[in-house]
């Protein structure tokens, strides 16, 4: 029983130093560099008071050769702690690498998958039944994050309260703003080429997120928000609302068009 309960601890130990190995490397980068600094001005102090001694032993300047040969064990430490850190922020990299690679892939896949999804449900259902759908999901989606914990106060009476499906963020808008951004990303894409999710979110006040500067839309699919309606349950106060979806997902890599 005893050594089940060592394996499991194990496993999970083994699992939590996996999940968090670029921020543990990362940390022992920085200790590592803090620590050569130290070590190094460890070492040359006492390099330069056994420099000094010989000298004085000698009564006379010792060669370049002979210093190296008197002082070189006083560096092995900051060389080694060195290599270390160099090889854990090397580490640290080579993994947040791996790990957003896997990332792009994986959501490549899934808009992938969505886009299937989306027009074989056009296909078989029709646009009506589609629409009936996707208003049915954003519903649910509302009644289920939309809580008296997260709610939002209105200060103008012509505001509505929107969902963003992307972020799964609320905010207050209107759908003439909304369309507004949704012309000038389009604009901004026609006369640069490409336009980022944040692009969009600085139109709509939002505040931009942790992935939305890698995401966007060019020219080969550009912005078309497609807003649904519905109300929010009764114990968050009946409230009307609008959810934006994008009928072509933001991609990565947006900005790369030739």
């Amino acid at each position: 029983m005893i050594s089940m309960t060592f394996s499991e601890v194990a496993k999970r130990v083994g699992k939590m130093v996996t999940d968090n190995s670029p921020t543990i490397m990362t940390a022992i980068g920085v200790a590592g560099t803090l620590t050569t600094a130290y070590l190094t001005g460890k070492a040359t102090v006492k390099a330069t008071r056994a420099i000094d001694e010989a000298e004085v032993y000698s009564k006379h300047a010792i060669s370049g050769k002979e210093k190296l040969k008197l002082v070189w064990k006083y560096y092995i430490p900051p060389v080694a702690t060195g290599v270390v850190t160099v090889a854990a922020i090397i580490g640290a990299n080579r993994i947040g690498m791996r790990r957003a690679a896997a990332m792009a892939a994986a959501y490549s896949i899934a808009q992938e998958g969505w886009n299937e999804y989306r027009d074989k449900v056009l296909e078989k259902l029709g646009a009506k039944k589609e629409e009936d759908v996707r208003a049915a999901v954003a519903q649910a989606r509302v009644d289920r994050t939309y809580t008296e914990d997260n709610q939002i106060i209105f200060d103008d009476i012509r505001s509505v309260l929107c969902h963003d499906s992307m972020s799964g963020r609320y905010f207050v808008s209107d759908v003439e703003t909304i369309r507004r951004a949704e012309n000038d990303i389009n604009h901004q894409i026609l006369k640069d080429m490409y336009a980022s999710l944040s692009d969009l979110y600085c139109l709509l006040e939002l505040p931009a997120t942790s992935i939305s500067d890698h995401l966007g839309w060019n020219t080969d699919k550009m912005l078309e928000i497609r807003l649904t309606s519905g109300r929010t349950t009764e114990k968050t106060g009946g409230r009307p609302y609008v959810s934006l979806e994008y009928t072509a997902l933001p991609i990565r890599d947006f900005d790369r068009v030739w």
